[in-house]
Order: structure tokens, then C-alpha cells, then sequence
């Protein structure tokens, strides 16, 4: 998988080969062929490789206070200033994300990773709602903005110049996270 990441991260998805893969594993084709069938078979693994790990990264880091973990959620998915590394991975995954379109593997992968998403910021809003820190709101659809808005930041931080839109958006997504969650 950390194979799969690096010739990713070199050549994009566009320029990915199993040769390439197989150059930074200092392995043969064969030997990945062995694993997985094709390209797409071995991404698809990867894309689920990458969310499990993602996944643990985020739950491993709640705390005591719901509003203070939304925030690192938010922080984790959408940093402000992301390292040359962060900015990369976002790459590599909206990449892979464009080609969900055609490819039902990694449409399968994204919508499970947009539903692991989703439930963990619907889990943390419900625990908010619970501890009374948070108004009692639909957790769903609060879960469902937040996500939106954050994949639709990600995709203008990869796709524009706009330095400073993602901060907006974070300030935007912080008054309406505010608004929606205070209790009276």
C-alpha cells in the first residue's frame, strides 16, 4: 500500500502503472499481479487501505469536550495551512475521487468513505447533544453540511490559486456550526 501511495503521489493517477507501483515496491509485476488482478483491483484496495487508516487517525483523538473534537475533525479534514505532504495526499484522493465517476470500485470506496465521514461527525454532534453541550438539531443533516462544505473546499484548494477560501469557508462552517449547535 505505502508502494501504491509513493508512485501515486510521483506520477498521479493518470501516469500509475503496476510497473511503476511494482518500481517503488522493488518487487516484479508478477508478484503484485498475484495479489490483484489489475490497477483498479489494487487502488481500490488502497483507497480502503487509506480510509481505514484516516478513519482510526480521527477516532483516536476525541476528548472530553464534543465542540473541541468537532473542531479537530474539521481541522483533520480540512487544515488550514496543509504541509507540502497533506496538500499531496488531498491531490492524490480528489484524483481518485474524479475517476469515481466512471469507476464503480472507487465510487463503492468514496461512498464508503463519505459514510465513515459523515457518521463520525454525526457521532460526535449526538454527543454533544447527550452531554448537553450542543441543542438538540438533526445530527444527520448537520453532518452532511459540514462534509459538503469541506469536500467542496477541498476541491477548490486543489483545483485554484485561492489561498484564502478555504479559510473563509472555515469561518463560514464555524458561524454555522455555531449557530445550528447553540443551546438558547
Amino acid at each position: 500500500m505505502l508502494a501504491t501511495y509513493r508512485a501515486l503521489l510521483e506520477h498521479g493517477y493518470a501516469g500509475l502503472s503496476i510497473s511503476r507501483i511494482a518500481d517503488e515496491l522493488d518487487k516484479s509485476k508478477a508478484s503484485i499481479y498475484y495479489h490483484y488482478d489489475s490497477k483498479d483491483d489494487l487502488l481500490g484496495a488502497f483507497l480502503a487501505y487509506a480510509a481505514d487508516r484516516f478513519q482510526s487517525s480521527i477516532l483516536t483523538e476525541s476528548g472530553d469536550d464534543p465542540r473541541e473534537d468537532l473542531e479537530r475533525v474539521i481541522e483533520k479534514l480540512l487544515p488550514l495551512r496543509p504541509d507540502e505532504e497533506e496538500r499531496q495526499i488531498q491531490a492524490v484522493f480528489l484524483g481518485l475521487r474524479g475517476q469515481a465517476v466512471t469507476n464503480a470500485t472507487f465510487r463503492e470506496q468514496f461512498t464508503e468513505l463519505d459514510e465513515q465521514l459523515a457518521a463520525t461527525i454525526r457521532e460526535v454532534v449526538e454527543r454533544g447533544i447527550d452531554e448537553g453541550a450542543f441543542r438538540d438539531v438533526d445530527a444527520d443533516r448537520v453532518a452532511e453540511h459540514v462534509l459538503a462544505t469541506i469536500n467542496g473546499a477541498m476541491y477548490g484548494r486543489a483545483t485554484s490559486d485561492r489561498e484564502t477560501a478555504v479559510a473563509a469557508v472555515r469561518v463560514s462552517l464555524s458561524s454555522y456550526l455555531d449557530a445550528e449547535l447553540r443551546r438558547s
